[in-house]
């Protein structure tokens, strides 16, 4: 079981305290110390302030972030948890993509996803009612361009006749390439087109909801994902699309968050929780971290790697 974290540089309100090079240092320390499998950092450009307002938060620009964490780790793997595919040129997005795998050594992940703001759809200048139908083809044209050879493809308003982008990522035939959602779309686009699902809870609290199977947040805007047994049956479908379209390796499960900030869950908890996942066939997770300063944040987070991390690892070669 793969353990991540969402990194906390999206923390607008305490500057000092998550928006420097010091802070970039010392989180990418604390990670790596931790054991923790991939840092998470995601995708707004353009937020509204009504959806900002009603709990929603800002987000430092990706492949920056992500670039700055590879120059001070070694280990840890560079995610975007999720990148909003569809805003950008798939292109522009291979050419980041393959600038940071190839100074990181190979450590990028992408989950990808067809996002659900309206109103940053429409600062983007990109049409969100063909979100979908884009986030598939811009999937086509990032696989084909993250080749390292010369490649054609055209697509909606744009046409590579003979284009190359060198150097190509150090992974081949290209990163790991997560399909973010909960919707039976998202499922099947992993399936055709992914490496992996990268699902998420839609739940107040996520690992409430596994516990109790109540209460989903009435401002959810993508498909709802409340239970256990909501991920069961997702993977359930997974598994019969893989059939259907004859797709024999199944594609990795990693999970969003299995909880939010200030959630109060014993160790014993999270293990029992993770475990679960795991024999439903989940074969990563992220976990939450709060913190009102960088030294307390970064505390808690080795301590998840002390409590959490190292004991899965025992558990995993007993």
């Amino acid at each position: 079981m793969k353990i991540n974290i969402p990194l906390p540089f999206d923390r607008t309100e305490e500057p000092e305290q998550f928006q420097t090079m010091a802070a970039v240092r010392e989180v990418g320390a604390a990670v790596e110390r931790a054991g923790f499998h991939a840092g998470l950092v995601t995708d707004h450009p353009c937020p509204t302030g009504r959806w900002l307002d009603a709990g929603g938060h800002h987000a430092q620009a990706p492949f920056v972030m992500l670039a700055l964490l590879a120059a001070v780790t070694t280990k840890i793997r560079l995610q975007t948890g999720i990148l909003v595919l569809p805003y950008r040129n798939p292109f522009i997005v291979a050419r980041d993509v393959a600038t940071l795998d190839r100074y990181s050594n190979g450590r990028v992940t992408l989950s990808l996803g067809a996002g659900y703001l309206k109103g940053e759809y429409r600062a983007v200048g990109v049409d969100f009612e063909q979100r979908n139908e884009l986030m598939d083809e811009y999937m086509r044209a990032l696989k084909l361009s993250l080749t390292g050879k010369e490649f054609e493809f055209e697509g909606t308003g744009y046409k590579a006749f003979g284009n190359r982008i060198l150097p190509g990522p150090v992974q081949k035939p290209h990163p790991p390439l997560l399909v973010g959602g909960n919707s039976r779309r998202a499922i099947r686009r992993a399936v055709e087109l992914g490496d992996g699902w990268n699902p998420f809870f839609t739940a107040q609290s996520a690992a409430a909801a596994v516990s109790t199977g109540r209460g989903a947040s009435n401002t959810t805007r993508t498909a709802p994902m409340e239970t256990e047994e909501d991920l069961a049956a997702g993977i359930a479908y997974m598994k019969e699309h893989c059939e259907k379209v004859g797709r024999k390796d199944m594609p990795d499960v990693i999970l969003g968050s299995i909880t939010s900030p200030g959630d109060k869950w014993s160790t014993q908890q999270l293990l029992d929780r993770l475990c679960r996942f795991r024999e439903l066939g989940v074969n990563g997770a992220a976990i939450s971290v709060d913190g009102h300063t960088r030294r307390e944040w970064c505390d808690k987070a080795e301590r998840l790697g002390e409590d959490v991390i190292a004991k899965l690892s025992v558990e995993s070669s007993s």
